[in-house]
């Protein structure tokens, strides 16, 4: 089995939904993607992230993000799973979870960690560019749910970094200063971002968020 590294592509794969048959390269087109698998459905922990993913929905709809969830159960499962959801959670799922019954997804992903569980996946995060490779992954043992505000961070803080030649610093979040690239060199610097640069040391620069 494969693992999946930052910068590799994402596998391409077609499996049914909640929403009839998906690929993962249509669905995405030209947008970027978020990918996160789920231990089952009818499961306390995932019931809650998929009813916040679904509030979450709008800003990731800003940022050009689609939503793909994954669950180890049929499809059938997950549109009854889904009332659950929208009504303990009091919103709409709007998104698809895929069906991964032959466990297809989960092993391309490898998504299954024997050693915590053999059968079921683990809450793995996928972030995919629009070029179609990995940014980010995370992963999280079954018992602890996922940060959906944390998730929305690392996207605005890779949406950044990828157009612009700056980092992000610890605990950044978006409107923050950022970290001038050490590639590049402070007069240069002064040069490329006209809102200024601090430097605190020779290879600590900060500068205002460029995007702003």
């Amino acid at each position: 089995m494969a693992t999946i590294r930052l910068g590799d592509v994402a596998p391409d794969f077609t499996v049914d939904s909640s929403m009839g048959m998906i690929n993962l390269y249509d669905y995405l087109g030209d947008s970027w993607g978020i990918l996160f698998s789920h231990p089952a459905d009818f499961t306390p922990v995932c019931t809650t992230e998929l009813g916040t993913a679904a509030k979450f929905k709008d800003e990731f709809d800003k940022r050009n993000v689609k939503m793909l969830a994954l669950s180890v159960d049929g499809a059938a499962s997950h549109k009854e799973w889904i009332k659950d959801i929208n009504e303990v959670q009091n919103t709409e799922v709007n998104f698809p979870i895929l069906a991964d019954e032959d466990r297809k997804v989960s092993d391309l992903y490898d998504m299954i960690h024997p050693n915590a569980n053999n059968t079921l996946t683990v809450r793995s995060v996928f972030i995919i560019a629009p070029d179609k490779t990995v940014k980010l992954i995370l992963t999280y043992p079954a018992s602890t749910g996922r940060n959906f505000y944390e998730l929305v961070r690392v996207i605005d803080s890779l949406q950044l970094t990828v157009y612009h030649k700056v980092a992000t610093p610890a605990n950044w979040k978006n409107g923050d200063d950022v970290v001038v690239s050490p590639a590049i060199a402070t007069e240069d610097a002064k040069k490329i971002f006209s809102k200024g640069v601090e430097e605190i040391k020779p290879y600590l620069r900060m500068t205002p968020q460029p995007n702003l």
